[in-house]
């Protein structure tokens, strides 16, 4: 029967954590077209699959539920208040 020692796991846990990348690659961007009641409207973002979660510039997560053919409605995770819509 073979024994595994608690730090010989650790050892390997650390390794594996050490080598993890952290490294973030932006795929799609769209554009806010309206921003209110806890919903934003993008465009642009053709590529994103319902479910998705989408990152605003100033911090603001979302989730793609919406999907239009012309764009895209995302539900706020915070208050949305720094997201800037485009002006008309």
């Amino acid at each position: 029967m073979v024994t595994i020692r608690a730090d010989e796991i650790s050892k390997i846990i650390r390794e594996r954590i050490e080598q993890y990348n952290t490294e973030v690659k932006i795929v799609n961007t769209g554009t806010v077209l309206q921003v209110g009641d806890g919903i934003a409207r993008i465009y642009g973002l053709d590529e994103v699959m319902a479910g998705e979660l989408v990152e605003f510039e100033e911090g603001t997560i979302g989730i793609a539920l919406n999907l239009e053919s012309n764009n895209v409605g995302v539900v706020l995770m915070g208050d949305g208040l720094m997201i800037q819509e485009i002006p008309e």
